[in-house]
């Protein structure tokens, strides 16, 4: 039976020491760290690694729940691989270890919060996005293509497919632009 850590942050500017510490001094004999957002699965590299090379009566332990996923649904997903592969997984700051009953019944509360705070945290940066443009001090990314060309062109006569192909932008885009519904 083996321990495994797996740690995690979201971006370049935060560190992996704290959790890649906790883990060792956990008795964990390997720790996997990656950069990466945790509101997906897809790209964890090093999750991967882990959820494939650990076998049954193996550990795999994290210091938080958030660390591993931020949806119900990626965490239930990741679980259930465990579960399948005979591997528990372990949170050393919260009573989680999905070998007991109680482990697994707080496993799926924190699941359920983790989820609410990441939807909190879009609710407050799409209010702040609002106020910032009723400020008219956000107006989104800059268009990708010339909207007065495109009407010209279609002022002279093309049709979308040839606009499209004359600026090399897709169809959608110069129909949206020409306010052609589809």
């Amino acid at each position: 039976m083996a321990s495994y850590g797996y740690a995690r942050v979201s971006s370049a500017s935060q560190s992996l020491t704290i959790q890649q510490e906790a883990l060792m001094a956990a008795g964990c004999e390997v720790v996997r760290a990656e950069t990466h957002t945790g509101t997906r699965v897809e790209g964890r590299s090093e999750l991967e690694t882990l959820l494939q090379f650990a076998r049954p009566g193996d550990k795999i332990f994290v210091t938080r729940i958030d660390r591993l996923a931020r949806s119900v649904a990626d965490l239930c997903g990741i679980v259930k691989r465990l579960e399948a592969a005979g591997v528990a997984l372990v949170a050393l700051e919260q009573p989680i270890d999905t070998s007991t009953a109680a482990g697994r019944c707080f496993l799926q509360m924190l699941g359920v919060f983790a989820e609410f705070e990441t939807a909190i945290r879009y609710e407050r940066q799409m209010a702040g996005v609002t106020a910032a443009r009723q400020k008219g001090v956000y107006k989104g990314r800059k268009p990708s293509i010339d909207g007065d060309q495109v009407k010209a062109l279609a002022a002279s006569g093309l049709g979308g497919t040839a606009i499209a192909r004359e600026l090399n932008v897709s169809r959608a885009s110069v129909y949206r632009l020409l306010g052609v519904k589809g």
